[in-house]
């Protein structure tokens, strides 16, 4: 990355048509100052096989969208997306974000200026720059949201709001596409990255708002169902790479089983216990609240998956 910067904004999106459209909105007015080191930006859009005619809308709404570009593929996951996104940017620096993402308008010269304080600090490339992500279920305005403790993240490379030299992803080689589940293919290949040196630079002036629904029970059989598929997909992270820093990520350790044994009560507290609660909290008008009671049995879920998923994969290759 020379003095100048041309962003490649990749974008991986799945039936998310209405908060997506907020997306494109928010990027398409970045506000960039006079000595900006940025000479252009593009979106990379990539439709992962979406069935609610999210291409559609986009097509008949081109004119408003000009830095857009997009691709499409059969449903095949986030990393897939991801890659196929990397491959046809134009830009020498990629920045990664989620379709459910709303940036604000200084969210492009943020990473610019993050990232030339970085060159000259590091007196190189050998970095990224990671913004801060803020969660919200403001769907109307999601940037009016305030940031909160539970919004704070110790990834080290997470895509959710991370700009990243093209180069430097082409060498670790892309995301793994066999992580075919929810979850951990942006984190192992920040392991990868790690391994090349790359050092992360926190840029907390370029925020995201990642927009979700509303918590309600409703959803708490999908969200089982996520932590059990992240659980498999931690165990390939491991095999992988089968390091105590990955087992800590993963939560398949000792002291995890512990933990959320502990304050489950061993699955006492569950979907179906704690569901009068939750649905109090909910009507009081603290679905946030709720989500993260909730979260004491989905990581209960989340560690018996990883220990189940496990015991099969290690029995496979016994077996074999």
């Amino acid at each position: 990355m020379g003095e100048t910067v041309f962003f490649s904004v990749v974008i991986p999106t799945y039936n998310r048509q209405p908060i997506l459209e907020k997306c494109l909105r928010a990027l398409e007015v970045q506000e960039l100052s006079a000595s900006s080191s940025i000479t252009d930006y593009e979106i990379v859009l990539v439709d992962d096989g979406s069935s609610d005619r999210t291409l559609d809308w986009l097509a008949a709404h081109k004119e408003e969208f000009p830095h857009v570009r997009w691709f499409q593929q059969d449903h095949a996951g986030p990393a897939a997306a991801r890659n196929l996104g990397v491959e046809k940017a134009l830009g020498d620096t990629i920045i990664f974000i989620d379709s459910d993402l709303v940036v604000l308008k200084n969210f492009l010269q943020a990473h610019a200026d993050a990232l030339l304080q970085g060159r000259e600090k590091l007196a190189s490339d050998r970095f990224f720059t990671y913004g801060a992500v803020i969660n919200t279920c403001n769907f109307d305005h999601p940037t009016a949201e305030p940031y909160k403790l539970t919004d704070f993240s110790a990834a080290f490379f997470a895509t959710g709001n991370v700009a990243i030299p093209k180069h430097w992803l082409e060498k670790a080689g892309l995301f793994d596409t066999s992580f075919q589940l929810y979850g951990w293919e942006d984190l192992e290949l920040g392991v990868r990255l790690k391994k090349l040196g790359l050092q992360l630079i926190k840029c907390p002036a370029a925020v995201g708002y990642h927009w979700h629904p509303p918590f309600n029970l409703e959803q708490i059989p999908r969200l089982i169902d996520q932590e059990i598929q992240r659980g498999r997909m931690g165990v390939l992270f491991y095999q992988k790479h089968p390091s105590w820093e990955v087992r800590m990520m993963i939560q398949m350790t000792w002291l995890h089983r512990l933990l959320w044994g502990i304050l489950s009560l061993n699955g006492t507290l569950n979907e179906r216990t704690m569901a009068p609660f939750l649905r109090w909290l909910i009507n009081l008008g603290k679905p946030q609240l709720a989500l993260e009671v909730a979260r004491i049995f989905l990581n209960w879920y989340n560690v018996q998956g990883v220990y189940a998923a496990y015991a099969e994969a290690t029995g496979l290759s016994k077996g074999n």
